[in-house]
């Protein structure tokens, strides 16, 4: 069975040496280190160090991108430790989530899953959009074609469809209509942008 190396970023030491425990005692992980912060973790530069970083809620402020706080993330599987209500900003930054209230069966195959996930999704170093990104999906969702956006933001064809591709994979989303209600929920598009 594959040991994984696991670093916790958890603010709380009785949430965090718990977690600890639990994961030491499955012969499933090796628990690297515990950070009460990202900056922490950053700092002492232990990334190279890790395969899965299981972040806790608290430790994510509002607005702030996981992976972007600490760019050595791009490789590493993140999980999220949902231990109050989570943004759904920041869940979607995760490859997977556990709740302080799943047993340790449960964790484990959460954890586990986090894993496959993050190691057969390609576009898992940031599933959040790019500027750029969203500028073409701002468009994808106005109805214009792959020629008019390339006219409008100044890039070519295969410029576009490439980050069509990315919004797609990033998103999930296949469709035009999809991707407009994806711009429309996200308050990327006003409803009164619109044509019909």
């Amino acid at each position: 069975m594959r040991r994984y190396k696991v670093a916790i970023i958890e603010p709380s030491m009785i949430i965090a040496e718990g977690l600890c425990k639990i994961l030491l005692s499955s012969a499933e992980a090796d628990v690297v280190g515990i950070y009460p912060t990202l900056r922490d973790f950053a700092e002492r530069r232990a990334v190279r160090d890790v395969e899965v970083v299981i972040v806790g809620s608290q430790a994510v402020r509002a607005g702030e991108s996981v992976r972007g706080s600490v760019a050595e993330l791009s490789g590493v599987t993140i999980v999220l430790l949902a231990t109050t209500v989570v943004d759904e900003e920041v869940l979607r930054q995760a490859d997977g989530v556990i709740n302080i209230y799943d047993n340790e069966a449960a964790l484990l195959r959460k954890l586990r899953a986090a894993v496959e996930q993050g190691e057969t999704n390609p576009y898992s170093d940031s599933h959040d959009l790019s500027e750029r990104e969203r500028d073409v999906l701002i468009l994808v969702a106005k109805g214009m074609a792959n020629k008019e956006i390339a006219d409008r933001l100044n890039i070519s064809i295969h410029t576009v469809m490439s980050h069509r591709k990315n919004i797609t994979h990033k998103t999930g989303i296949k469709s035009v209509a999809g991707l407009t209600v994806y711009a429309l929920l996200n308050n990327l598009l006003d409803q009164n942008d619109m044509t019909l």
